[in-house]
């Protein structure tokens, strides 16, 4: 709220903002906030400002003028730098933030693993990395068909290897899936992206819009005629019906009772108690 007060009468406007009000304050002819116009002699007429708003430019809760014009022109050479300061610092964009984050690997965090199949839509098999070559031929169980995805970084980032041959799913620059022995690089990383056909799709992390995809006989897509919406590139994660990877997992062992020789202090108390 903003109030002018004269001498020769009271006249209260309220504003919507203190942006507004300051820039009426300042544009104000005859009656300038801290200045005093004569009107005739021995008259004066004093126009004072008080702005009372919680957050004023540059956290200014409370600003009351005096009657000094240097102070006038030095407050106002200070609203006009605590606007400039405001549009040289935009507000910070979170997405952005996100997206500049999720390009970053996590070299700190332990990886999460995760072993599964990735059933094809179109092909009616299971994703297979054979060396260099990738296809979606593989039937359930196949050993080749078991993979190994791990994190790279929050969102939904991930590195797919092949849990036989230890290659990685990657993408080249043409837009071919391959199988590379090193999987650091970010051709390497996909992001997992779940549909609302609770389908999965897999897109490249460094060739935006590139996504993994098979056709009905198994065999890979070029990525830059693939998009989200197409039945290629949906999968299902499914568990693995082969041996389990881990050893000490592969079957349920039952208690099994030990028999250790007595110990001294328990052949004490057995001859204790028969002498009782």
């Amino acid at each position: 709220v903003t109030s002018f007060v004269l001498k020769s009468g009271h006249v209260t406007r309220s504003l919507a903002s203190s942006d507004e009000a300051v820039k009426l304050c300042l544009q104000l002819t005859g009656v300038n906030c801290g200045s005093t116009t004569r009107v005739s002699p021995g008259q004066k007429r004093v126009a004072s400002c008080r702005l009372w708003q919680r957050s004023l430019p540059c956290g200014w809760s409370c600003w009351e003028t005096t009657n000094h014009p240097f102070t006038y022109r030095s407050f106002h050479f200070f609203v006009l730098w605590c606007h400039a300061q405001g549009e040289n610092h935009p507000s910070p964009n979170f997405n952005q933030y996100v997206r500049e984050q999720g390009a970053v690997t996590d070299q700190l965090s332990r990886r999460q693993v995760r072993v599964y199949q990735l059933y094809s839509r179109t092909s009616g098999k299971h994703v297979q990395i054979q060396g260099k070559r990738v296809t979606a031929t593989a039937e359930d169980g196949n050993n080749y068909a078991r993979l190994f995805v791990e994190t790279d970084t929050f969102g939904s980032r991930v590195r797919i290897k092949g849990a036989e041959s230890g290659r990685y799913l990657c993408m080249n620059r043409k837009g071919k899936l391959v199988g590379k022995p090193n999987g650091r690089s970010r051709d390497c990383i996909f992001t997992e992206i779940v549909l609302e056909n609770n389908y999965t799709a897999f897109q490249n992390a460094k060739y935006e819009g590139w996504y993994v995809a098979f056709t009905r006989k198994g065999r890979p897509i070029k990525a830059s005629k693939t998009r989200e919406n197409q039945r290629e590139v949906h999968f299902i994660k499914r568990l693995h019906k082969g041996p389990l990877p881990f050893p000490n997992m592969d079957r349920i062992k039952h208690f099994e009772f030990i028999s250790f020789p007595p110990t001294r202090r328990a052949k004490r108390n057995r001859k204790s108690q028969t002498a009782a």
